[in-house]
């Protein structure tokens, strides 16, 4: 007579997870840190003399910090985890081309950490909130009191020029692509029940079939790994300004 097959234990039992891992810790400091000194940069310009800065040093140390953060996101994008390389998330055109065909027919898979068509948007965001921290580093302000560490590098004419695509860039530009990236991400939470916002906050997305990767791969020790990283992309960035003869704020 056969015997009835006794219950699995516990211990040998395979364990079902509801969430998994998709973002290390410090991808979603970056990208709250990133959120705020935008923020900031705005709000420090805007209400320079409520705030008693009319020589705008705030707004000048913020735009340095900004450029810091940028270079940390770029050494980040190569020695970060798993969803946070750039290797792993940023496909051809035609991937993101394709992406996009399948989500305007519903036929979409998602993905744990940036989609094709989202990894564009990344890019797209570092390489405006870079190029206007960049030419900020040569722009006389509004006032005509306060310039940047480096505008004796340019002549008049330049600087006005970089002035101006510095103002036009973070208006014409950064602002739209924010609010593309924030309506792309409420699109995502209500119509498609990607809790992308959720994720960045969390670190973790629930466990499903994802068209990129189970679980995201966390880089050894990388709060001490991204502590150093931030120490070279800071020390480079002050280090260049000063080797340039520029005057920190």
């Amino acid at each position: 007579m056969n015997r009835p097959l006794r219950p699995e234990p516990a211990a040998e039992r395979p364990v079902e997870r509801d969430v998994v891992v998709a973002w290390d810790l410090p991808t979603r400091l970056f990208h709250w840190t990133l959120v705020g000194l935008v923020v900031s940069a705005w709000g420090s310009v805007q209400y320079a003399e409520a705030l008693g800065d009319p020589l705008l040093k705030w707004h000048r140390w913020n735009g340095i910090a900004l450029l810091a953060l940028l270079l940390w996101r770029l050494l980040w994008g190569v020695a970060g985890s798993s969803t946070a390389r750039f290797a792993g998330f940023v496909r051809s055109p035609m991937a993101a081309a394709a992406y996009l065909g399948d989500l305007v027919r519903g036929r979409s898979r998602p993905f744990l950490g940036h989609n094709p068509l989202g990894a564009y948007m990344v890019l797209a965001l570092l390489a405006a909130v870079g190029a206007s921290g960049l030419l900020g580093l040569f722009t006389v302000e509004h006032n005509d009191i306060t310039a940047g560490p480096l505008y004796r590098l340019l002549d008049e004419e330049t600087v006005k020029l970089a002035s101006r695509v510095h103002r036009l860039l973070f208006y014409w530009v950064l602002l739209p692509l924010v609010a593309m990236h924030v309506a792309a991400n409420i699109f995502y939470g209500i119509v498609k029940r990607e809790p992308l916002i959720p994720a960045m906050i969390t670190g973790a997305k629930p466990a499903r079939s994802y068209a990129d990767a189970a679980e995201a791969i966390i880089a050894r020790s990388p709060v001490l790994r991204a502590l150093f990283l931030l120490a070279v992309s800071a020390s480079i960035v002050l280090g260049s300004i000063k080797a340039l003869g520029g005057r920190l704020p």
